[in-house]
Order: C-alpha cells, then sequence, then structure tokens
C-alpha cells in the first residue's frame, strides 16, 4: 500500500511556491477586506490542547496576529472525532471570523465514517490554505524492551491483542497511520482512542500505553529527554532531526509512508475576498523567520499555496485513505 505525501518535495521549493501563491489576487475583491478583519478570529482546534495541531496552530496565529492586527484565539474542542468541532463552526457566520484546524481525519476520514454528522466537508465548508506536512513518528515508551520496530512487530506478534496503542481520538492522524502499519505489518495491537494528543501522551509516557505514534512537534521533546524510543518514520526518507531513526520502508515494509497535515478551512458562503485574504496572510507567515525556524527544527515542511490547491490536495487525501478505513475497520468511537 502506497500513502505517499511527496514528502520528499523540498523546502526550498515549497516555499517558492507560496511565495508564488501570496502575489495577485489581493486587489481582486478590495472591498470586503477594507472592513475585514476588525474584531478576533478564533480559530477552532478539533483536538485538547499539547497536540501536532495546536502546536501548528500557535505558530502560525503568533505570526497572523503581528501581520493582520488583530488576534487569532485558538480554541480548543477535542472529542468526537471532531464532528462536534465542525458542527459549530458550521452554525457560526460565514464571515471569516470562525476558522478550523483541518487536517486528515476531519476531511478524508470522517466523511466515510461519519455518514451522518449532518454536514458535507466538501459542500459546506471552504478550504483557505495547507499549513504544514508533518512527518509521523512510531514511538514506545522507554520501558518497553524493544530497540528498532521490527523487535516490537515481533514483540507484539508474540503477545497478540495484549498490546496498546494510543491516539488523538478516532480518525486522527495517529490512528490511521498505525491502522495501516497494522495492515502492513500484520500485528495485532488494540486501539485506545483518547481526546487529543495531550491525554494519550499523558498515559504513554507514564507507561500505561506501549506504543503511539504522533508528529514531530508533540514528541522530539520527549525523545530527545529519552522518554520516548522513537522505532520509525513514516516519512519515504530519514528527517534531519532523527538522521539515525529509519524509515518505516527501511525496516522492511518498502512503499509504507505516511505524514500528518494540517490546513486552515473556512465555512462555505464566506466572502472570496477573506479566503484569499487569508491563504496570502499564512504564506507570508510561512516566511516568517520564526516559522521557519520552528517548522526545520521539526522536520516540517510550509504549505501557504492557494485555496484549489488544498482543495485537490484534500481530494487526493480522501480517495487514498479509504483502503485504510475500509480494510482496518476504523469505527466512530
Amino acid at each position: 500500500m502506497m500513502l505517499s505525501h511527496n514528502f520528499s518535495v523540498s523546502r526550498r521549493d515549497s516555499l517558492k511556491r507560496l511565495g508564488a501563491a501570496g502575489l495577485g489576487v489581493l486587489g481582486a475583491s478590495a472591498g470586503a477586506q477594507d472592513t475585514w478583519p476588525n474584531k478576533p478570529i478564533r480559530w477552532i482546534v478539533p483536538f485538547a490542547p499539547g497536540g501536532t495541531s495546536s502546536i501548528v496552530a500557535r505558530t502560525v496565529a503568533a505570526e497572523l496576529t503581528k501581520q493582520m492586527g488583530v488576534s487569532f484565539v485558538i480554541d480548543n474542542k477535542g472529542g468526537g472525532g471532531g464532528v462536534p468541532a465542525m458542527q459549530e463552526l458550521l452554525r457560526a457566520p460565514a464571515d471569516g471570523y470562525t476558522i478550523i484546524m483541518s487536517h486528515i481525519g476531519l476531511m478524508a476520514v470522517n466523511p466515510l465514517i461519519y455518514p451522518d454528522s449532518g454536514y458535507d466537508v466538501n459542500k459546506d465548508f471552504v478550504p483557505v490554505t495547507l499549513l504544514s506536512r508533518v512527518p509521523s513518528l512510531f514511538v514506545v515508551n522507554k520501558d518497553v524492551p524493544v530497540t528498532d520496530l521490527k523487535s516490537f512487530i515481533a514483540y507484539a506478534r508474540a503477545r497478540p491483542g495484549r498490546l496498546n496503542y494510543a491516539s488523538a481520538g478516532n480518525a486522527s492522524a495517529g490512528h490511521l497511520a498505525i491502522e495501516a502499519l497494522k495492515l502492513k505489518t500484520g500485528m495485532f495491537i488494540t486501539h485506545i482512542p483518547y481526546r487529543g494528543t495531550g491525554p494519550a501522551l499523558t498515559d504513554v509516557l507514564a507507561g500505561r500505553i506501549e506504543f503511539f505514534s504522533a508528529g514531530t512537534p508533540a514528541l522530539l521533546p520527549h525523545i530527545k529527554s529519552g522518554m520516548l524510543r522513537c522505532l520509525a518514520v513514516g516519512t519515504p526518507t530519514r528527517i534531519p532531526v532523527l538522521p539515525d531513526v529509519p524509515t518505516v520502508a527501511e525496516s522492511g515494509y518498502p512503499g509504507f509512508e505516511t505524514v500528518q497535515w494540517y490546513g486552515m478551512t473556512a465555512r462555505a458562503g464566506t466572502p472570496t475576498a477573506i479566503i484569499n485574504r487569508l491563504q496570502q496572510e499564512c504564506a507570508k507567515a510561512m516566511r516568517a523567520p520564526e516559522v521557519i525556524a520552528k517548522y526545520e527544527a521539526e522536520s516540517a515542511l510550509p504549505g501557504g499555496g492557494p485555496p484549489a490547491e488544498y482543495g485537490a490536495f484534500i481530494a487526493r487525501e480522501q480517495e487514498r485513505w479509504k483502503e485504510v478505513v475500509i480494510k482496518g475497520q476504523v469505527k466512530p468511537g
């Protein structure tokens, strides 16, 4: 199974593309932009605090606040696979003052596992821009007696159903990454969903859960401290911040690839001028020294491209993850 996200695109190429995308459309609908924004913008993050989504949101929000002169207020709304958070956005006015941090679960998987959510992600919401692609890491608590992915898989196979893995919730990026790994390796390990990466990580660090997958922003500090052991990365090539950690593909499972991604989405009906302004400001934020430094420290790739590009990316992801959802029997919690 090939879960390719073209993660090997260089940071230089990404920045070049988003720089070009940030030009040219600002003057198209200036009227709506003359008065917007004039009050704080609420940015819903559909997870509890402490995870990669919150870290990406805070990093970008700090720059947007400086650039636009109004506060971007992070509002963590975890639980329910992100459905309640999307429903909350749907109830808000389509005026650009409420947006959401969109990700693989909300946009690509929930339509398959929550058919009665009360909304259509492709009709009721509009893409603004992709913000970040983040390496997926596969880690164990330091006390699990394994040293690499091969030894963990052998350890799990010798204890079918007795080991647990945590996730930030059903259809979260970490949930899907491990389900994809299970399909590839044939191991049997039980899923324990939480309301976000933060709560899940607490139990992994305490040794109550053996296995976990999340992005570099949330896990790197604990890997560096020795509390977690990184067994493999989901990218097609090794990442600069963990050069000694092999990829899953290198570990005996060629073709395996999975990364986390995060973007900005608004309600359908939001004026095009506002959507374009948000995208351009995000593209500008991607070029800020603080964001560049943060992303490079986590081997993350910047987004910032136009709404149509993000929309096309989401469509590809919706098609790509059907196999994992169906074969892995991913269900609502």
